[in-house]
């Protein structure tokens, strides 16, 4: 019997490799992150939720009110001064902002994309794409298309604008950017902390020029006045593409073709800058990383050689150590030295200002004195927990007498020069020196009785400064308590301040003779509130130590 001989096996199928998944883009990757950031960043709390609503729904009424601003220019002849001027401020905006709001955007934080094997052009690519998307860019985009509609007029000056309002936009979210890249490292270390904190003070300080510069244009000449900063601001990008459709409507085409390449030369550079600070940024080590070694030429300190410059002109024993401890607060701690720079800054700016604007008076400059007195209140709240080695040293009555005193004397070597200061320079604008012995005797009577009312108010009333929080100076449950504190006294000061403050305004002019005794009244009542304040308060701050301890260890 025989068989049949075996099949042959069945061919196997042929191999077909799968189509290759298509590889998203750079671009479209980090603008999907940037809106998952974004979206799940809401998602954390109702609270930030609702700020965001509120800053769009702000941000969207400031829009539409500029937009119709705009579009009221239209035709008028200084639509193109305002227009200029306008988007020059905004770029100025844009440049200042990471400096001092560095986390305001931390989801395009280029140091945590060192670890990425990203090339520089398509990074910088992405991130200028994914920049664009927020309500800055979008409040920008339509101020700028406000300012182009306000000023084409004809064909030309539309194809213009066309043109200048990418311009813009692009050319103000590129220089933030920029900024924010050449100075990441900065604003990421103490330093930049501090320059987050003192952001209150440039708002302080700028709305006071703004309302300077308000009241000039009321003057006669009105917005014709700004016509030759606008000139100039003019050929500065990105505000030149906005002036390049003001020349297209006057025929000027050279002016306008000129102004466009300079806005489209300067974006080019400031992103050519940026991934300039990319490259940097991935590939030089932190040099805070870098081992203080000897070998890396860091030379050590030698303990035996005592304090630097400031502990040799301080006097010997507690007194000098304490007023260097206080000084070195004024200069290392961020929300004390935001406090003393605003201090400082508006003491300073608010008499000058109403001076300039016609409505000075050398007693505007006993505004500085107020504002520097001040910082003596709740002198232990800036010590937070640590202030417990600060109670180690106090024994007695004698010794808590000893830490206010010496703190009180660290303030007056700020707070009497500056305060001179800004009475001569008060004084040398008005071109009136006849009252100003007598009006700075009654300053010095009420720096005494601010300094000698915050010593009363450390011991009676202190509280604790958050350290985790910018923006929040005192600590949940404790408002009510600083608040008091602080006005209570400042209505205390003007009653302890009366027998010097009447007899100068009431002998106004009076004389030489009774200028200088008022002078010297002022001051020796003055020292004398100050040493009444500070027998007042060590007392106190020897007795409720632990409960002064716990009060400032809140935050």
């Amino acid at each position: 019997m025989t068989t049949a001989p075996p099949s042959p096996p069945a061919p196997a199928p042929a191999f077909s490799p799968a189509p290759a998944a298509k590889v998203p883009s750079l671009t479209s990757v980090f603008v999907r992150l940037k809106l998952s950031i974004l979206k799940n960043g809401l998602k954390q709390s109702g609270g930030r939720m609702a700020a965001y609503i509120s800053s769009i729904v702000f941000a969207g009424l400031v829009t539409i009110g500029m937009m119709f601003a705009f579009l009221g220019l239209r035709g008028s002849a200084h639509a193109g001064t305002v227009a200029v001027l306008l988007v020059g401020v905004l770029a100025l905006g844009w440049t200042v902002m990471p400096l001092f709001i560095p986390s305001g955007d931390e989801t395009l934080d280029p140091s945590r994309l060192v670890m990425l094997p990203l090339r520089p052009r398509p990074l910088t690519r992405a991130l200028l794409v994914a920049s664009l998307i927020g309500v800055g860019p979008a409040m920008t985009l339509v101020l700028a298309l406000g300012a182009a509609l306000a000023l084409a007029q004809g064909a030309v000056a539309a194809v213009v604008a066309v043109l200048a309002v990418p311009l813009v936009l692009v050319g103000c979210v590129a220089l933030s950017r920029a900024v924010a890249a050449a100075n990441i490292r900065l604003l990421t270390s103490r330093k930049g902390r501090d320059l987050a904190l003192l952001s209150g003070l440039v708002i302080a300080v700028g709305f006071q020029f703004v309302n300077l510069g308000v009241q000039r244009l009321t003057e006669a000449g009105g917005l014709s006045t700004l016509r030759p900063a606008a000139q100039v601001v003019g050929w500065l990008p990105p505000a030149s593409a906005v002036s390049a459709i003001d020349a297209a409507n006057d025929g000027d085409y050279a002016s306008a073709a000129a102004k466009l390449l300079i806005s489209a030369a300067a974006l080019a550079g400031l992103v050519a800058w940026w991934q300039r600070s990319l490259v940097r940024l991935m590939t030089e080590p932190d040099g805070s990383t870098i081992g203080a070694s000897p070998g890396a030429g860091a030379k050590a300190k030698d303990p035996a050689a005592g304090g630097g410059g400031l502990g040799r002109l301080l006097p010997d024993g507690r007194a000098g150590a304490v007023m260097e401890r206080t000084l070195r607060y004024i200069w290392r701690d961020p929300k004390t030295k935001a406090s003393w720079v605003t201090s400082l800054a508006v003491g300073l700016i608010v008499p000058l200002v109403n001076t300039v604007q016609g409505n000075g008076s050398l007693y505007w400059a006993c505004f500085a004195t107020s504002m520097l007195g001040m910082q003596m209140f709740n002198q232990f709240g800036q010590d937070t927990s640590a202030f417990w080695m600060v109670a180690q040293t106090i024994a007695t009555k004698a010794d808590a007498y000893a830490e206010l005193k010496a703190r009180a004397m660290a303030l007056l070597v700020i707070t009497l020069p500056y305060s001179l200061l800004v009475f001569v320079a008060t004084a040398a604008i008005l071109g009136d020196w006849n009252g100003f012995a007598q009006i700075l005797g009654a300053a010095l009577a009420i720096l005494g009785a601010m300094v000698g009312l915050g010593a009363v108010a450390s011991a009676y009333f202190p509280y604790s400064i958050p350290q985790d929080s910018a923006y929040k100076n005192v600590a949940p449950g404790q408002g009510g308590l600083a608040w008091l504190s602080i006005f209570g006294s400042m209505v205390a000061a003007a009653v302890l301040c009366s027998p010097v403050l009447v007899p100068a305004i009431v002998l106004d002019d009076s004389g030489t003779v009774t200028s200088v005794a008022l002078l010297l009244g002022g001051t020796l009542y003055g020292a004398l509130l100050v040493w009444g304040g500070l027998k007042l308060a060590a007392p106190r701050l020897a007795k409720r130590l632990p409960e002064i301890l716990a009060a400032v260890s809140k935050g």
